[in-house]
């Protein structure tokens, strides 16, 4: 490798690797015990260890960035969290220090790049955290020791909490470690726990290796025996075509080229959003970079080096982005990051040969160095740090797999960055611990933002867009969705499903080439009737609605939030496959229309369902004057409806009924027999249908639609 040295190489013993995140199926309660204890106090231990590298007081107050909080907080959050978690679930009962644990009680996000936060806090003294902290530690390792242990310990067991909080200390361990790297030189000093890798030499020239197609099954089951944050359950399936890999991480000495090519001035490489933050920041260079007279050097967590060339670079997404642009702009090849579901097939690679439950060497859980190393110096099959050394940019926004619930004792852990901003980083960095180091770990982070991470770049001229992360949180939007998909409350069926069994019951033998649901709101009478019929068409006033059926046609989850409690709300997520609906969606089209004034293609049906339509259409007769055209003679026409009858919706003088008429009481089923008995017979008595609509946790709308069927005279 002509290797080099940048200082003395240090002791093993001071690279001690944390220990791996625990089989939480483990039987036996005293063997559990001592692991988690040894889990806890090790990740205790090496999180203060961390802080040890502050060489003065200032380093604790003054922010290293001003998107962050100072140091003194991620300090003191980290132990906040642990009680914060354990009072949720009832194995503490009072809390150690009230003042303190408000005071740390909630991180931050990296905020936008111009979204500056200068607001001034009245932090406690190091003394005073440092004796809180400890406080914390004895409270811990005394509920591992003392506290009821049912096993395994899964998802809503309450030693959960415990396991997550020193997961999320992990989490800490490396962002605090970056908020440490980006401090003023003078606030930081070396220590022996945290010395870097010293090895270097010339970057070896970057090749690229052929990945066939294969087919990428990811998600963890609720019943791991391996801890997950919520993003991680659930499940997602693709095939991914074949592509070509860069063999190794791009080194500084590759992403050179692009910096002595004018990659930072040039916009044309940059998207709109990357073009923001490098004007903003003036950025010429990665931020770890230094310029000086007797060349560059790179920025370490304690300390500066003459440049590493062989070393990973280490860059944000809008970096990475626009090096893959540069090089597919000079190459003549469709250069661009991998996806989440392209880095799983390079993962798949690069674990070929090796045998089960072996993991192959990696700079990695702080097995070996407190930095990056040479990009040439773990193999992992034909490649390179597929995990491990520095972080993985991908192209892919975080989204939810299927079936993906939140942690009801940490329900904002992902949720709030299901934005379409941030991008999923895969593989792990040299401090990536416990959690971090799982290759079914997902951190993403704003594309901005700054971790110890590079990339590698593929060769692909295909990219599926990764599914939609947006959650729907228009009111009457997410009621809809939960009334036609979500779940049945108080025993009542869904509503759509029964009036489709009405129907099919009604029409016994009768052809059933097509259907038309008008009204059809969310879609979901749309696919039941498909399960019968061989076209339907789903018609709806409204764009927003017609929206949601049309997504799910499209193989896409339908996702919204429902309101809890005040600011509280529930995440839902819905596909057709779940209910047994996916093989009947190519028979569905949804269109925008008006009942009133249908389009002539809207003909030649052989049923007609319009449920909770008649009493919010502005001219209801209009359009039952006029429904017999649609249907072919001896089709069936349904219609359902609470009769909720108001002037907003329908002007007084249109209403079928409700009212008296010549001194008498006047129903909507006088109305309708009245205008309807020209072309149809009705078909027996109406039907009360119930329907319950969830608005918060505690209030529902309990309602019964009345049901009549109309057959049409030939």
């Amino acid at each position: 490798m002509n290797a080099s040295t940048l200082a003395e190489p240090v002791p093993r013993a001071a690279t001690t690797p944390l220990p791996r995140t625990p089989n939480l199926h483990e039987t036996d309660p005293a063997r559990m015990r001592a692991v988690l204890r040894e889990y806890f106090t090790s990740t205790f231990d090496r999180y203060e260890s961390l802080f040890e590298t502050l060489a003065v007081d200032a380093a604790w107050y003054e922010p290293p960035i001003t998107l962050r909080h100072p140091l003194i907080f991620y300090y003191g959050h980290t132990a906040t969290f642990f009680v914060n978690k354990l009072l949720l679930t009832r194995m503490i009962e009072e809390r150690i220090d009230p003042h303190l644990e408000s005071v740390f009680a909630v991180g931050v996000d990296e905020m936008s790049w111009d979204d500056l936060d200068d607001t001034h806090y009245d932090w406690p003294s190091i003394a005073e955290v440092k004796t809180y902290r400890h406080k914390v530690r004895v409270l811990v390792t005394r509920l591992i020791d003392e506290a009821p242990l049912t096993l395994p310990i899964g998802w809503d067991n309450p030693w959960w909490a415990i396991v997550m909080g020193i997961e999320h200390e992990r989490i800490h361990l490396e962002t605090s470690s970056v908020l440490i790297r980006q401090h003023k030189l003078a606030y930081v000093k070396p220590h022996p726990a945290w010395s870097p890798c010293a090895q270097t030499g010339e970057a070896p020239e970057n090749t690229l290796v052929k990945v066939p197609a294969g087919k990428v099954a990811l998600g963890r089951d609720i019943g791991s025996a391996v801890y997950g944050w919520d993003n991680e359950y659930g499940r997602h399936e693709a095939e991914v075509p074949a592509f070509e890999a860069s063999r190794q991480l791009v080194s500084n000495r590759e992403f050179l080229a692009f910096i002595e090519a004018g990659g930072y001035t040039q916009s044309g490489y940059w998207e709109d959003e990357g073009n923001g933050w490098r004007e903003f920041a003036k950025a010429a260079h990665p931020s770890f970079w230094r310029r000086s007279a007797e060349g560059w050097h790179l920025r370490l967590m304690t300390g500066e080096v003459p440049m590493p060339w062989d070393w990973p670079v280490e860059v944000n997404y809008h970096e990475a982005k626009a090096f893959c642009r540069w090089k597919s702009a000079h190459g003549g090849q469709p250069v661009r990051l991998p996806t989440e579901d392209e880095w799983y097939r390079l993962y798949a690679e690069s674990r070929r040969g090796v045998p089960d439950g072996e993991t192959p060497d990696a700079n990695i859980n702080l097995a070996h160095w407190a930095s990056s190393c040479p990009v040439n110096r773990f193999a992992q099959g034909e490649f390179f740090d597929i995990a491990g050394n520095a972080w993985q940019w991908t192209e892919t926004p975080i989204y939810p797999f299927e079936g993906f619930q939140v942690h009801p004792i940490y329900d904002d852990f992902t949720t709030p960055t299901f934005d379409g901003r941030h991008n999923l980083m895969k593989g792990g960095s040299w401090i990536a611990t416990g959690n971090e180091a799982e290759p079914a770990s997902r951190y993403a982070f704003r594309r901005h933002f700054f971790q110890h991470a590079g990339f590698r770049y593929v060769v692909s001229k295909h990219m599926k867009p990764a599914p939609a992360s947006h959650y729907e949180t228009d009111k009457l939007l997410s009621e809809y969705a939960e009334f036609h998909y979500g779940d049945s409350y108080f025993s009542v069926p869904n509503f759509p499903q029964a009036l489709v069994e009405l129907a099919m019951t009604a029409l016994g033998d009768a052809p059933k080439r097509a259907a038309l649901d008008l009204g059809c709101a969310s879609g979901r009478a749309s696919f039941e009737l498909a399960r019968h019929f061989g076209h339907v068409t789903g018609v709806d006033f409204s764009a927003r609605f017609i929206g949601q059926g049309a997504a799910l046609a499209r193989g896409d989850s339908l996702r919204y939030l429902l309101a809890d409690e005040g600011e509280l709300v529930e995440y839902k997520s819905r596909s057709l496959a779940e209910l047994g609906l996916t093989d009947v969606a190519h028979k569905v089209e949804f269109f925008q229309g008006d009942a009133c004034n249908l389009k002539p293609q809207f003909t030649g049906y052989d049923f007609i369902l319009a449920a909770n339509l008649i009493d919010r259409l502005y001219n209801p007769a209009q359009f039952l004057e006029a429904i017999h055209e649609r249907l072919n003679p001896g089709g069936l026409l349904m219609i359902a409806s609470p009769y909720t009858w108001l002037a907003e919706h329908t002007p007084r003088a249109d209403w079928l009924g409700g009212f008296k008429k010549d001194g008498e009481s006047f129903t909507t089923l006088d109305g309708l027999d009245a205008v309807l008995g020209a072309h149809f017979e009705r078909l027996g008595e109406p039907q009360s249908v119930p329907f319950v609509i969830r608005e918060t946790r505690r209030k529902f709308q309990h309602t019964l639609s009345e049901v009549t069927l109309w057959r049409r005279r030939a």
